[in-house]
């Protein structure tokens, strides 16, 4: 209200003195940043930015959840129209909008029905980004029901599997160290409870598991059995088996004498005899396998060795008669189809969308398959896949009106050579054919480490490729899923900024390319993307126009001492443990906080207030040290967020300020 005043006094006096001046400018509307965000060094956002990217804002996509058990209806998450956060839909009918039933100002992405009638669902929600979900209970087809909170909000809390026979919830808690960063505990547990959701009281502890790396999946067709999955690294898990009635906890494979050489195992499901497992795993080569465990023998028999990539997922019908396998090639999941009897790969039923996979589920009563879609073209879309052998489709996504994805261009795969003649791949994207000469490069460097970028909608990001004539380029450094063992253990410990090498030989590819201009370019990334993002800004500072840092880690040793402690254990097998004094002196040394003053390029970071993973400290940290030394650095932080904004009004300002440090960096 000053400000206006002010200005109108100002507009006042100088046409009563030159009443002959040419009548002054109106000042420019500018978008006004909601109260959750905090915004330093961020000049104002015009509102006409805002009005030519914001089609950009509302493609809208759906995710698969869960079938109902008997009903051929099914849950999905999606984000309505007009609406800030994705929410619980049940879809009865394909193709049409679905009934909401979750609703609040946190997202909701994760749910289930009751497994007998489906009479009600549990989901599991979050406040503000902080990542200690809770569980609740919604009853259907009942007037004015109200989610019902089944477990203490001192713990963190999953859904894991359903006794179906008797229709009891198994979950797994883990307590949350809520006293102070870097907190106390020393001893990180998971415990499993079996509860009936109706009866939330009379719940019974299953086990108490050491470490917090532990899930439960299918119980033994008999529900004798649970089988869990103990993550130890990106590199080593186990399978275990739990007797429901004993709570006594044995591992399975690898054996408890075994002496061969770390590798991942996970459960995929149960032959209806319950006497095989069916197990994904890397014991046999660089790649996960479909495989078939003899569980009286301990026999493993390979299954899917004739396809050398990652199986990612697995689903079995309910008689386990079929089954259905994703398996990631070079970044696009696709599905193969097995013969559970002869354990032999057939020819998919019926031509499938294109696209990459994302969940697919066989529903327990008639085998249909649900899977989800999403392609360059448009984000997720649910379809299924009958007995019949017919593909029907079930959701639609949406685009806003003006823009046509269908002419968005496809990714590529590209490849170069790192500084030790190691193979590094990325997608590349294009921009259309209307903008010509050397364009400028936005590099996105994805989280983990042990993630990847893969094929599939860009959603805000095509506002950059179609509009501003940004050539994309999200790079697999080493560390990366999807490749082989060893080249995700290639930057483990001390070998750590051997994957910024993998950016700085991209750099020296960028250059050499005569399409794109080395000499404009910005990088990004996420989380552990965040990290390399950082990382570059200092080792090639004199490279890149500039940097976006989201949630990333600025300090080694600060974030492992302050990152919530049931992961901190986990992050340690892949970081380094800095309680070593050798590993500790490493990290220190390539901390982008310790090389602060090499940042010479403009810097933008994010951050999300209650980030359980790289709490909101290590962004603080490089802002203020980054300011002292002169460098321009813009900082928007959200009260309300956690690892990565969620809400839609966070998430426009932020491809607001975004565009905006892009026009005053490499769109100049």
């Amino acid at each position: 209200m000053i400000r206006l005043s002010l200005y109108a006094l100002g507009s006042t006096l100088l046409a009563a003195c030159a009443s002959t001046s040419t009548p002054p400018t109106p000042p420019q509307a500018i978008v006004t940043p909601n109260a959750n965000l905090v915004v330093q060094g961020i000049p104002a956002v015009p509102q006409s930015l805002a009005d030519a990217v914001g089609r950009y804002n509302d493609f809208r996509g759906h995710t698969f959840s869960d079938w109902h058990p008997t009903q051929r209806e099914m849950l999905v998450s999606h984000r309505k129209a007009g609406a800030n956060t994705a929410q619980i839909f049940r879809v009865t009918t394909p193709l049409t909008d679905g009934e909401q039933l979750t609703d609040g100002i946190d997202p909701v992405a994760r749910a289930s029905y009751e497994p007998r009638t489906g009479q009600y669902i549990v989901f599991e929600r979050a406040t503000g980004g902080n990542e200690v979900a809770q569980i609740y209970r919604l009853a259907l087809n009942e007037a004015g029901a109200q989610p019902v909170l089944l477990t203490s909000p001192d713990e963190r809390h999953s859904i894991n599997t359903w006794l179906r026979k008797s229709g009891q919830l198994v979950y797994s808690s883990v307590p949350i160290d809520r006293t102070a960063q870097g907190g106390t505990r020393t001893k990180i547990t998971t415990t499993l409870w079996l509860m009936d959701p109706v009866k939330p009281e009379g719940r019974r502890k299953l086990a108490e598991l050491e470490g917090g790396g532990w899930v439960a999946s299918r119980p033994s067709p008999d529900e004798r059995l649970l089988t869990l999955t103990r993550y130890l690294s990106a590199n080593e898990s186990q399978i275990w088996m739990l007797d429901l009635d004993s709570g006594v906890p044995k591992r399975v494979v690898p054996a408890m004498d075994s002496q061969e050489a770390k590798a991942t195992y996970s459960p995929a499901g149960w032959a209806p005899d319950g006497r095989t497992l069916w197990i994904a795993s890397d014991r046999a080569g660089e790649f996960r396998e479909l495989m078939k465990l003899d569980l009286a023998s301990g026999a493993i028999t390979r299954i899917s060795s004739h396809i050398p990539w990652d199986v990612s997922g697995v689903t079995l019908t309910e008689d386990g008669s079929r089954l259905a396998a994703q398996f990631n090639v070079d970044g696009r999941d696709e599905l193969h189809f097995f013969d559970t009897a002869t354990a032999k790969e057939v020819p998919a039923p019926a031509a499938l969308p294109n696209g990459t996979v994302g969940t697919a589920s066989y529903d327990h009563a008639r085998g249909e398959l649900a899977f989800s879609i999403n392609n360059a073209q448009g984000p997720g879309q649910i379809y299924s896949l009958g007995t019949d052998g017919k593909v029907q489709q079930w959701t639609r996504a949406y685009a806003p009106p003006g823009i046509a994805t269908a002419a968005f261009t496809e990714q590529k795969i590209v490849r170069w050579k790192s500084f030790d003649g190691t193979t590094i791949s990325g997608l590349l994207t294009p921009p259309p054919k209307k903008f010509s000469g050397k364009r400028p490069v936005l590099i996105s460097i994805h989280g983990g480490p042990e993630s990847q970028a893969s094929v599939g909608f860009l959603g805000r990001n095509a506002y950059y490729v179609q509009e501003l004539g940004m050539v994309l380029i999200q790079p697999n450094v080493r560390g990366s899923a999807g490749y082989g063992k060893s080249f995700l253990a290639m930057d483990n410990g001390f070998k750590r900024e051997d994957s910024v090498k993998d950016i700085g030989a991209l750099l020296d590819w960028i250059a050499t390319q005569p399409d794109l201009d080395a000499s404009r370019v910005l990088v990004t990334g996420g989380s552990y993307g965040g990290y390399m993002t950082l990382a570059v800004s200092t080792n090639y500072a004199d490279r890149i126009a500039g940097a976006v840092d989201v949630v990333g880690i600025s300090h080694f040793v600060t974030f492992l001492n302050n990152t919530e402690s049931y992961r901190r254990d986990l992050r340690r097998v892949e970081y380094g443990d800095e309680r070593d004094p050798a590993m500790k002196a490493h990290l220190e040394a390539i901390s982008p906080l310790t090389n602060v003053a090499k940042i010479k390029k403009p810097l933008f970071v994010i951050q999300g207030k209650n980030d359980p993973r790289v709490p909101y400290t290590e962004a603080e940290q490089i802002v203020a040290k980054v300011r002292e030394s002169g460098t321009p650095v813009w900082y928007l932080r959200a009260e309300n967020e956690g690892h990565g904004f969620q809400k839609k009004e966070n998430q426009d300002y932020q491809f607001y300020a975004t565009v905006l440090f892009m026009q005053q960096t490499v769109l100049k």
